[in-house]
């Protein structure tokens, strides 16, 4: 088994070619779950000579292969082999002679109806119940069950599709509509993306505009509520730009997915997905989609070169995130988002990652690990803590915001490692001033050490407090009435405060009697509550008691949505439930078919049972 040198999750020799650009031409076949077609694939010949291209498919049914040249295209030998259980195949190609220069290849091929990056919904799946829908996920490596590619980061390369699908279905794809006939949509992307960018998305779509350059799509029962729920979109755009530079992809939309997307946001160029579940009706979630702006210049436009590096990607967009946030509602909202993401670490510290040491490290070795097995909030929380230590280190913002800036003109368009990112710290702060500065800085201990961050800012605790209070409140007093008459009650949280008060909670294992949660769940109206992140962080303290009375309501939670940073948990703790695992066990078997792979392999293995 050849492995990349670039790459340990990739097959591909993209150390001796790399892919200039990709055409696709798919005929999506709801009848049998499969895109067919055809995939064109330009590469550029970076070694010597070659007589061999290496690439990465998944459960791909390869009809043939052929190599494109000015006279005429030919038929060329090809092989599948290297099975990998959650990796893939490699797919070996053998050019005719030794090459140099350039090469064209067409596969043509369709994919498998249990492909790993597609989900194919029956209409009762979808809100509407008149049409299926269709959806992509490709990152981390999941591109490969959709074409034969370098399915690694380190390659980046511009696409063009042509979309065959039914006529009274919309076809999106993370690029720019060229062209539209009837059941014939064709894409452009001419910005280079890395394989895990590329997506499609099929259905009974319709949108609403939010600016110019702007729209929302969702099913039509639900855009005009989303319209409104993401309406400072064109805003935290905006404040982007003023943070990282130019804009560099045309359009920025959005699309809300169904309850199945595994992830709150993705960040595919010129179409990010979103899961309904940040729709909360009074914004309090929105937050995310700021997150994914961020991603046009972290992670889109400067991206990790594999998934060892992923902090690259997210830890810095956090980082911008939080910025962005900060710059619209203050520096002590900044700082409350950064604490709130540290009690998300802790958390996932504390259940997700307990005792698997090496994947807390920010910068973890993927040798024996596919990247899917290895995602956790660690590269997003204790990347941005690093970066805002970093900033604080050199002087603030202001300071630090035109380093952002240079690193981002440096590498845009380019994939990097996170000691490139370290050699541009000392490239940018190389005056003798800052020489005691970066000499604080131990990198090693960032990067490779397990746990929690090994320092905190001084972040402005204020609106933390305040939720802490009442976390205090409930955990140290037995006394219901006293609690119910204390005048901190009288003074109401925010959604987000909640959420702080809940994280506390559960961070520290307050178990509450059955008539304390009752006053609880009445005194902050839980059972009334749209806010995603409050309903499930108060489940798990229902899941902490033991209260069987809330058993319904967790598991309808835990099946409206197949979000893994709460399918996961959830799942997980009710498996460790002694009299509710059978149950648990259950109801993931009944609904497993309507997550994603990904989603679905994650949590079987937390519940430590089969698929």
């Amino acid at each position: 088994m050849r492995l990349s040198k670039v790459d340990p999750s990739s097959f591909s020799n993209a150390d001796e070619i790399v892919t200039t650009h990709v055409k696709l031409d798919w005929t999506v076949d709801f009848q049998r779950s499969v895109l067919s077609g055809s995939a064109e694939i330009s590469m550029k010949i970076t070694a010597t000579q070659i007589d061999q291209i290496f690439l990465d498919v998944s459960d791909l049914k390869i009809s043939g292969v052929s190599l494109v040249q000015p006279a005429g295209s030919f038929p060329v030998t090809f092989s599948v082999s290297d099975f990998t259980e959650n990796i893939g195949s490699k797919l070996t190609i053998d050019l005719p002679t030794m090459t140099s220069g350039k090469v064209t290849l067409l596969v043509e091929y369709e994919t498998s109806p249990k492909a790993s990056g597609l989900l194919w919904l029956s209409k009762e799946q979808t809100l509407g119940k008149e049409h299926p829908y269709l959806f992509s996920q490709c990152q981390s490596i999941h591109a490969r069950s959709l074409m034969p590619c370098q399915d690694t980061p380190a390659v980046k390369f511009p696409y063009s599709a042509r979309v065959r699908h039914p006529e009274e279905l919309v076809a999106l794809m993370s690029a720019i509509q060229s062209d539209k006939q009837k059941g014939v949509t064709s894409f452009e992307q001419t910005v280079p993306i890395p394989s895990y960018l590329l997506a499609i998305v099929v259905g009974d779509l319709v949108s609403e505009d939010l600016s110019p350059i702007t729209r929302v799509w969702a099913e039509r029962d639900l855009v005009r509520e989303a319209a409104q729920e993401f309406s400072e979109t064109s805003v935290f755009l905006e404040k982007a730009v003023e943070i990282c530079g130019p804009y560099v992809w045309k359009r920025y939309d959005l699309l809300v997915m169904p309850p199945s997307f595994p992830f709150g946001g993705m960040e595919n160029p010129c179409l990010t997905f979103v899961t309904p579940t940040i729709i909360a009706g009074d914004k309090s979630l929105v937050s995310v989609v700021a997150h994914e702006i961020s991603h046009s210049w972290t992670g889109n436009l400067v991206t990790n070169r594999n998934f060892e590096h992923f902090w690259l990607n997210e830890g810095f967009t956090v980082f911008v995130e939080d910025k962005i946030k900060g710059a619209i509602n203050g520096e002590a909202f900044r700082d409350f988002y950064s604490l709130l993401g540290l009690s998300e670490l802790k958390d996932c510290m504390n259940v997700q990652l307990k005792d698997k040491p090496e994947i807390q490290k920010l910068v973890p070795d993927l040798t024996e690990l596919s990247p899917d097995d290895a995602f956790s909030t660690v590269p997003y929380m204790k990347g941005s803590t690093f970066l805002r230590y970093l900033e604080n280190l050199f002087g603030g913002p202001s300071v630090f915001d035109p380093f952002l800036r240079f690193y981002l003109n440096k590498y845009k368009f380019q994939s990097i490692e996170s000691n490139d990112f370290k050699s541009t710290v000392f490239e940018y702060f190389h005056e003798n001033k800052y020489s005691e500065i970066l000499a604080q800085i131990d990198w090693d201990k960032w990067f490779f050490s397990p746990g929690m961050p090994p320092e905190v800012p001084a972040y402005d605790t204020s609106l933390v407090d305040a939720a802490q209070k009442h976390a205090q409140l409930w955990k140290d007093s037995q006394d219901i009435h006293e609690i119910e008459n204390s005048p901190l009650l009288q003074t109401p949280l925010s959604s987000l405060q909640i959420v702080e008060m809940l994280s506390k909670l559960l961070d520290q294992k307050v178990v509450f009697g059955s008539d304390k949660l009752t006053a609880f769940t009445k005194a902050y109206k839980f059972a009334e509550t749209r806010n995603s992140e409050i309903r499930f962080r108060y489940l798990r303290m229902c899941i902490l008691a033991r209260n069987l009375d809330s058993l319904d309501d967790i598991f309808a939670f835990a099946n409206s949505n197949f979000r893994m940073k709460f399918t996961r948990p959830l799942y997980k703790e009710l498996s460790q439930w002694p009299e509710v695992r059978e149950r648990a066990i259950e109801s993931f078997h009944q609904h497993k078919d309507e997550m994603m792979r990904t989603c679905a392999v994650q949590v079987a293995n937390d519940m430590g049972i089969a698929v």
